[in-house]
């Protein structure tokens, strides 16, 4: 059977639709070459921005190690020192006395502890209860800024120390002077205050103290790695009675 030819114009039609059909389109390769640029710059962008929290974050951790511990030994220093000076009469004698920090107030030493704990405490705590350490931190640091400046000029401990060097139940004491001790007790405190101020801010971010290595990332205790049990060699007896101790079948 012999092939019939499509009629003209049928032929025609296809031509014009052949014809009419758009031209492949090919890819440029400099503007594939500059969008890929352009997508890797952004990309770039995006991982400097996110780089930049734990950068500002490690500088913030160092920071308050740093204020932490300078706060406290400074408070703790002053604790130790005299805070105030002056004379106490008796039998027309001028008897010199003197109070320190601790003698005048306890509580800016007890807080400096306090903060010091509370600033190791920060890295065994996460979340809620890192917040919570963050601002019990800050916190000490503020108390020992507004006691150290509201006991620098009590003079209930100076007059304690006149009644015992005279002997009285009650003596005051004269010629007072306060020395510089306090101001550095509320610059120790400050440094305190400032420390709870960056935790409170960045602690978030900071690492963690992992308390055993026996646990995963996400919390739960890792598999225990069970040692491959030793083969059983039937010509001894040992080796027999230690299967069995294992509660293996020697025979298998």
């Amino acid at each position: 059977m012999s092939h019939v030819p499509p009629p003209r114009a049928q032929q025609q039609a296809a031509e014009s639709a052949a014809s009419a059909a758009p031209e492949a389109v090919e890819p440029d390769p400099a503007a594939a070459g500059q969008a890929t640029a352009g997508q890797a710059a952004a990309a770039a962008t995006v991982v400097a921005r996110g780089s930049g929290r734990p950068r500002s974050a490690t500088r913030a951790l160092a920071a308050a190690l740093a204020l932490g511990v300078i706060g406290a030994s400074l408070v703790l220093l002053a604790a130790g020192k005299t805070w105030s000076h002056g004379t106490a009469s008796f039998g027309g004698a001028a008897l010199p006395v003197h109070a320190g920090g601790s003698q005048t107030t306890a509580l800016p030493g007890a807080l400096a502890l306090v903060g010091l704990a509370s600033l190791v405490a920060v890295f065994a705590v996460r979340r809620a209860a890192r917040t919570v350490v963050s601002a019990l931190l800050a916190l000490s640091g503020l108390g020992t800024v507004a006691t150290a400046l509201a006991r620098r000029d009590d003079r209930h401990a100076l007059d304690e120390a006149a009644a015992r060097a005279t002997g009285l139940s009650r003596a005051a004491a004269e010629h007072v002077t306060v020395t510089a001790w306090p101001l550095v007790a509320a610059a120790g405190g400050v440094l305190l205050l400032a420390a709870g101020l960056l935790a409170l801010g960045f602690g978030r971010h900071w690492p963690a103290m992992s308390g055993t290595g026996r646990y995963e990332r996400g919390g739960r205790p890792a598999p225990a790695v069970r040692r491959a049990a030793p083969p059983v060699d039937p010509d001894r007896p040992e080796d027999l009675w230690k299967a069995l101790d294992r509660g293996e079948d020697p025979t298998g």
